[in-house]
């Protein structure tokens, strides 16, 4: 299928003139998003079994099923495209083990905000770059990533203690910064490793406003980070 390009009718209706996204750029995207919900199933098992609390722990295993589910929707988009899950992911492998290396979280608290901050950067990239492909590759990659369940259980918990403690807050908030700075650093690594991504990334980021294409995308990314930080009341 090399150089297969997307349909008219297939292709999203703001995708930016004259650019054809090919089924590569779709398996590209789709193989990182795999292996990010691969990566989240087993974080989100082993947050599961350091949780404090009972309801926390199934609350977790719920959410890590929902990440093989999310895997099983990759795998299926992916067969459908005529390849292989391990073949499209297998690119991806070691994702995100230099940015876990940098960003090992000291307590529970600092654990809930990775998960809901850190993680959720490399998220937003792989929704940026799926704007310009097909309509059936971009709805699985959107509803993937949605993770709005994620999101209640650490918006919950993490806003009921800092709003209690102040000094938690000041503290989270430094990691949150930290978070985030690693988080794009691993973002430059995968465009630096993964030259595909470059020309999606330019089609990607055409409609945002900045020097060239990494500068808008960081732009998107860091404003993102901060709605997050935001919603926990957290300085970003």
């Amino acid at each position: 299928m090399s150089g297969t390009t997307t349909s008219d009718a297939e292709r999203p209706a703001d995708a930016p003139s004259g650019y054809d996204a090919s089924v590569e750029d779709a398996l590209a995207v789709l193989g990182m998003v795999a292996y990010l919900e691969l990566a989240a199933f087993t974080r989100l098992a082993a947050d599961a079994g350091l949780a404090p609390t009972l309801a926390q722990r199934l609350e977790l295993s719920d959410l890590a099923g929902q990440s093989l589910d999310h895997l099983g929707r990759v795998r299926d988009r992916i067969g459908e495209l005529g390849f292989e899950l391990e073949q499209v992911m297998a690119p991806h492998a070691g994702l995100l083990v230099d940015f876990d290396t940098r960003t090992i979280p000291s307590t529970w608290w600092e654990r809930l905000l990775k998960a809901y901050v850190g993680y959720a950067v490399a998220d937003d990239f792989c929704r940026a770059l799926a704007r310009p492909l097909d309509d059936g590759t971009r709805a699985v990659v959107e509803d993937v990533l949605e993770g709005e369940a994620h999101t209640a259980l650490v918006l919950g918990s993490l806003a009921r203690a800092v709003e209690s403690d102040p000094t938690l807050a000041s503290r989270l908030a430094l990691w949150g910064r930290r978070l985030v700075g690693e988080a794009l650093n691993a973002v430059s690594a995968v465009l630096e490793g993964q030259p595909r991504f470059r020309p999606l990334l330019e089609a990607a980021m055409a409609d945002e406003r900045g020097a060239d294409a990494q500068q808008r995308l960081f732009a998107l990314l860091t404003a993102e980070h901060s709605r997050r930080m935001g919603r926990l009341g957290l300085a970003a």
